[in-house]
């Protein structure tokens, strides 16, 4: 197979600060989703050449002019995106007491919890920030620290999250959102429905985005189609984007309802982010540093609680977007994680192969349409270029040891996770048996004792 000819994707755009580029880097004997199996040459953040398996190892290693890392065994594919995170609350389920909203504090569970997601292979990460109330801009600009600590690691976005925009009380909550903007958020969002005015509050986000050029993100539970339908009227067009989420609600509206609200934001060119792990409403129920009431002792025991169940259901399409009903309006639909491991989802991995597992699984997808939804689709919401396994494409990829993508998605133990042309994250998992002769005698595969 000839070497892949570099393209010409969307370059990513210049961040201050940004680590240095590495040397080259060349990844050796990887299979692709179509079966081949090659080299991969990775320099100055980018994929440099795409050839059969050896034809670029030469040259490389301790004797040659760059690095390599063997890859037999894993599957390449592009890294994914996590587009719905709440690092600030994350890693909070088992405190003692109110949650501490103390900068440090907030910085450090942001940083845990994105190395911990980074570990499951996302590269980028966008977090829901709620600004006002007793923390003010603290909690952001804890947050904001964190994305420079982790430079070079992960790419971490802010959305700056008020709670009231309308109405006397909305008033220092506007100046709150411009002051957020000034101060680095990327992107502006909140949760209208909570708002004495919803499309009030949906208008001053708006205003706000336009003003300043930032891409939008809402929470909506999306159950009250003729809000979606103003909401879709008034963000028709703004550029960078906007996106909401989790819209469960959705799958509670009638068939033809929802058909409709979603033929509406598939022409406003809006993006549904869906949480197939759980809901993150704890942090829009709840003030700063509380704690959602649990109902009775038995969901005090179980750890549920009022914001957890008001995102759970039973099955797949009680909890989660309409996925397939969305896709076949033409919305784009991409997959976060919501909650990790706080109030609303003491459980919550952040792992973003879990999210296309139970779109896999639950939701009815096709293995490679579920894996778009948590890297194409998470990178195009967030503004992000494409990620392809090909010449000239950034160098933002996941390894997962296994043959095929329904097998990684069902076994995604051992993972190296690239980001920037570097390996960032290793994650190894080696299984042992004890010896049995019923079982050497079926001479099954066996991991190779330097395998990871």
């Amino acid at each position: 197979m000839p070497e892949s000819h570099p393209q010409h994707p969307q370059q990513p755009p210049k961040r201050d600060g940004a680590a240095p580029e590495p040397g080259a880097l060349v990844l050796c004997g990887a299979r692709l989703t179509d079966g081949r199996t090659v080299d991969v040459r990775l320099s100055g953040g980018r994929i440099e050449a795409v050839g059969t398996a050896g034809s670029l190892a030469r040259g490389a290693g301790p004797a040659g002019s760059g690095a390599k890392v063997d890859l037999g065994g894993y599957l390449l594919l592009p890294a994914p995106a996590e587009p719905h995170a709440h690092s600030d609350t994350a890693l909070t389920a088992d405190a003692d007491g109110p949650v501490s909203y103390a900068p440090e504090d907030v910085q450090r569970r942001t940083i845990e919890a994105a190395l911990l997601q980074l570990g499951h292979g996302a590269t980028a990460l966008r977090t829901h920030v709620r600004i006002g109330d007793v923390q003010g801009l603290g909690s952001l600009e804890a947050v904001l620290h964190s994305r420079r600590a982790l430079r070079g690691l992960t790419d971490l976005s802010a959305v700056a999250v008020p709670r009231v925009l309308t109405g006397v009380a909305g008033a220092d909550g506007l100046a709150m959102l411009r002051d957020a903007v000034q101060m680095g958020a990327e992107v502006v969002g909140g949760c209208p429905d909570l708002d004495p005015d919803p499309t009030g509050y949906t208008q001053a986000v708006l205003e706000v985005a336009a003003e300043h050029g930032c891409a939008v993100d809402l929470h909506t539970e999306g159950d009250d189609p003729a809000r979606l339908a103003r909401l879709a009227a008034m963000a028709g067009g703004l550029r960078p984007g906007v996106s909401l989420g989790p819209c469960a609600g959705l799958s509670r509206l009638p068939q033809g309802v929802a058909e409709r609200a979603a033929d509406q934001l598939a022409a406003a060119g809006i993006t549904v982010v869906c949480l197939p792990q759980g809901g993150c409403g704890a942090m829009e129920r709840t003030g700063a540093g509380e704690r959602p009431p649990a109902e009775d002792p038995r969901e005090r025991r179980e750890g549920r609680t009022r914001a957890a169940r008001s995102h759970a259901g039973t099955g797949h399409g009680a909890c989660a977007a309409p996925v397939r009903l969305l896709r076949a309006a033409g919305v784009r639909v991409a997959a976060g994680s919501g909650a990790m491991r706080d109030a609303a989802n003491p459980v919550g991995r952040g792992d973003p192969l879990e999210a296309a597992y139970l779109l896999t699984a639950q939701g009815g997808e096709r293995p490679e349409t579920a894996y778009e939804t948590v890297s194409g689709h998470a990178r195009a919401a967030m503004a992000l270029p494409e990620v392809r396994v090909e010449a000239g494409f950034p160098a933002e990829l996941l390894a997962v040891r296994g043959d095929g993508l329904a097998g990684v998605l069902s076994l995604a133990y051992s993972r190296i996770v690239v980001h920037r042309g570097r390996v960032v994250a290793r994650t190894s998992a080696v299984r042992e048996y004890c010896d049995s002769a019923a079982v050497a005698g079926l001479d099954l595969p066996r991991q190779a004792s330097g395998g990871s």
